[in-house]
């Protein structure tokens, strides 16, 4: 093996990136049965493939005609580093974007065994056949042309690491919200149960028209949508059209049940209730209501400030990474891949319709 410039191995880097893309990307959209543009950068780039095809070449440079150790070396070599990449990726975005958990003999779900052992077969078909036309064709390029390409595709791969960033980062925080929007919710309803619980026990109350009243309003909103979305059939929308209809259903529906609570809570606090309230859930109960309400308005403003942008970033990592899971953000998650698929599976029929109209 030659000793290249470094800007050689910037074009090493690149190209074994961009043919790691191609397998990860027709391997994915097999399993799929759709096109995904896989991985964490937009561009046609995996820079996880690049990484360790730079790693398995400098620790193989002194065993490159034994096979053996190459499968061993290479090995042990990409494994480590799909490791460290997987662990610092889940800690800083709360997103494992590769998940091993499924498979046998897997480490926190980060590599496995089935994993490990193609590393090596890649790296003995990469040293010894893949890397040899590569080399010659790189080493024959002109250094001047070598050093602007690689300073040219590193300038545009960080512009587009940069978004992919910030995207990463916006569905973070997306779940984040989501997740704890979930928990207050859920929180405030058993709250507003206890002390209607109470206050009904004690004075047969009737909290029966607020609940009507709320589940006829839900019921309006699940026919508005059915209705909008019957209205609209026909017309040619956008995957980021139907993706915001969907989101905005769903803020919908946890408006709905913020208002609901929010009233239950106002109807507790109303002077006509029985005299003897006062008695039951005294000043403090009637302050702890004041605060609940409260927290409910600054919900519902929380619910209304994730903005669209964020929303639709989350959504295009999610499309490069449909097999992405979280621990911490589990259900949110899902929520968000949920929503995208019900519009894949959308798209997929009305193709088949037009085919078979066709």
């Amino acid at each position: 093996m030659h000793a290249y410039h470094l800007t050689q191995w910037v074009l090493f880097f690149f190209i074994y990136s961009f043919i790691g893309w191609i397998w990860e990307s027709c391997y994915v959209s097999v399993r799929k049965h759709r096109w995904v543009n896989r991985g964490f950068l937009h561009g046609p780039l995996l820079p996880i493939y690049g990484s360790g095809a730079l790693v398995i070449l400098i620790s193989t440079i002194g065993i490159r005609e034994n096979p053996y150790l190459v499968f061993l070396v290479g090995m042990a070599a990409a494994t480590v580093l799909e490791y460290v990449t997987g662990a610092v990726m889940e800690r800083v975005f709360h997103v494992r974007y590769w998940d091993y958990s499924r498979q046998k003999l897997n480490v926190n779900g980060y590599i496995c065994a089935s994993s490990s052992l193609c590393w090596g077969f890649f790296s003995v078909l990469l040293v010894r056949v893949v890397h040899v036309p590569v080399e010659r064709a790189v080493l024959d390029i002109p250094m001047v042309i070598t050093d602007a390409a690689a300073l040219t595709l590193t300038l545009v791969t960080s512009v587009d690491l940069t978004q992919s960033f910030n995207e990463a980062m916006d569905l973070k925080h997306i779940l984040a919200q989501l997740e704890e929007s979930k928990e207050q919710i859920r929180k405030m309803q058993e709250k507003i149960k206890a002390v209607s619980e109470e206050v009904l026990e004690a004075h047969r109350l009737r909290s029966d028209e607020i609940v009507a009243e709320y589940r006829e309003r839900s019921e309006k909103l699940a026919e508005t949508c059915r209705l909008r979305a019957a209205e609209i059939a026909g017309k040619s929308r956008s995957r980021k059209e139907m993706y915001l209809e969907k989101i905005n259903e769903k803020r919908e529906q946890r408006r709905l049940q913020l208002e609901e609570l929010a009233d239950r809570a106002e109807a507790l606090m109303k002077e006509k209730l029985p005299s003897k309230l006062d008695e039951l859930i005294g000043d403090g109960g009637r302050k702890g209501l004041a605060e609940f309400r409260a927290n409910i308005a600054e919900e519902l403003h929380r619910i209304s400030s994730r903005s669209d942008r964020s929303y639709l970033h989350s959504a295009s990592q999610l499309r490069r990474n449909p097999t992405a899971v979280s621990r911490k953000f589990a259900d949110a998650l899902e929520e968000l891949k949920d929503s995208l698929d019900d519009i894949n599976g959308f798209h997929k029929r009305e193709t088949e319709r037009k085919e078979q109209d066709k």
